[in-house]
């Protein structure tokens, strides 16, 4: 392991910071964007194909990237994750047609969603363990940050140059992370605890594959024109019939995907549902909001992706500050009911200030920093938790699951609520209510003060 102050850790941790700045942009750049990409762009295909496309590939491979990288090893896998992001976005800023572009849009979220994974999963490798926390707080807010900048970054390059830039402002900067991480980057094995003849459960694979295709087609299923036989009800059976397929074959394979122990671990039960928790919360706030401001209040895209700003300012700081406290030995499940909290407050004002003065843009704006900064003090606690209290030989997939389930929760609850149709207060209301389970799960984080207790001590091994 490599001594934190040496430059040679920081500069493969900057190109980890990168790769996931880019994977996260790109699941929401295209927002803004879109509505001249109809314009130039044959068709085929519904447009909006190309925004979910990236969202379903890069949730489907998460975990078994995760999986890989327990088998093989982080660096040939983040490798591999950065090479497909790199060619999917060539061949998205080359296409022609909007059913290209959507292929193209698949193989790049195929690499996206490794980049969140395994960028996440290499500080253990750069950095000692009371390093930790700081800098996968680092990652949390570049991640976060990243999200919601995208719809502002998307409509600047459609404004002033052109949609295709979208794409290839990826490739020079990936073709660096992918040189840099390649010479600088520790080689080691896959874990040495791994059980003789470990392998991937492919069947496994395959039906988390189309439980959470199906799932995510079904959250987007008004947005698709999908053809009529493929019906919401079908895509919700199908859904539930591959997870049950799917939790049925992990409880009897000898190398499941995703090991059910996992979550008899009440601390890492908690992480993860906190963080399918934050993605309902961050995508709540970054997708309604911004449609509020423009068809409610007449904001343009960029004016109405600017009164995102407190959010991204909380969370930056948030996440940093996350990262010191857990360096400084305070109890993770403390921090975890302080940011659930901030958070409760946060959709408390804004359901305030929709009831009372509705056309107040400000203060609607400013009401997204409890949120902001809720975020930022989750997002590295639920990966330092994760990684902590899970076995060396599953650190790749435990550090996986709750990332899958974040993506997941943003994707379905967004569209959850935009179809139950009773007003945004409502619906940052209904947000709300799940922010108070999330605070319920903070009582099974650790809440000691040792070094195990916040995930700064030696991995569990069994």
């Amino acid at each position: 392991m490599r001594n934190p102050s040496q430059p040679s850790a920081r500069l493969p941790f900057a190109m980890l910071m990168l790769t996931l700045v880019l994977a996260a942009l790109d699941q929401t750049i295209l927002s803004t964007a879109l509505p001249v990409m109809a314009r130039e762009l044959a068709g085929g295909w519904p447009l909006a194909w190309a925004f979910s496309a990236y969202l379903l590939a890069a949730t489907v491979v998460i975990l078994l990237y995760g999986r890989l990288a327990d088998l093989l090893g982080r660096k040939p896998m983040l490798l591999l994750a950065l090479g497909l992001f790199l060619l999917g976005s060539l061949a998205c800023g080359a296409s022609q047609d909007v059913r290209q572009l959507v292929l193209a849009r698949a193989l790049q979220g195929a690499g996206g969603g490794g980049l969140m994974t395994l960028s996440m999963l290499t500080v253990p490798e750069l950095f000692a363990a009371e390093e930790r926390g700081r800098h996968q707080a680092l990652l949390g807010a570049a991640y976060g940050v990243s999200t919601m900048f995208g719809p502002l970054l998307g409509g600047a390059l459609v404004q002033h140059l052109s949609w295709h830039w979208a794409f290839w402002l990826n490739i020079p900067l990936a073709a660096l992370a992918w040189a840099v991480l390649a010479l600088s980057l520790p080689s080691k094995p896959a874990s040495p605890r791994q059980a003789p003849g470990a392998r991937i459960d492919w069947p496994g694979a395959v039906l988390l594959a189309g439980a959470l295709v199906s799932l995510l087609l079904a959250t987007q299923h008004g947005k698709l024109n999908l053809p009529e036989r493929v019906s919401l009800g079908l895509l919700l059976v199908l859904g539930a019939k591959f997870t049950l397929g799917f939790l049925w074959r992990q409880r009897r394979a000898a190398h499941p995907l995703l090991p059910l122990s996992l979550f008899a671990r009440p601390a890492y039960a908690g992480a993860s549902f906190i963080g399918l928790t934050t993605g309902v919360a961050l995508y709540a706030a970054v997708v309604f909001l911004p449609q509020y401001l423009q068809a409610g209040l007449h904001l343009s895209p960029t004016a109405s992706a600017w009164h995102l700003l407190p959010l991204m300012a909380g969370v930056t700081v948030a996440a940093v500050t996350s990262g010191k406290l857990l360096r400084a030995k305070r109890p993770a499940a403390a921090l975890a009911r302080m940011a659930c909290v901030l958070m409760l407050l946060a959709f408390g004002l804004l359901v305030a200030v929709l009831r009372w003065v509705p056309d107040a843009a400000l203060a609607l704006s400013a009401s997204l920093l409890p949120l902001g900064l809720g975020l930022g003090l989750l997002f590295p606690i639920v990966t330092v938790v994760a990684q902590r209290v899970s076995p060396a030989q599953h650190m790749g997939v435990a550090t996986a699951a709750p990332i899958m389930l974040r993506s997941l929760g943003g994707a379905a609850g967004v569209a959850l609520l935009a179809a139950w149709g009773h007003g945004l207060q409502a619906v940052f209301g209904c947000v709300a209510a799940t922010v108070v389970l999330a605070l319920l799960a903070c009582s099974w984080l650790p809440d000691g003060g040792g070094r195990q207790a916040f995930g700064l001590g030696a991995p569990s091994s069994t």
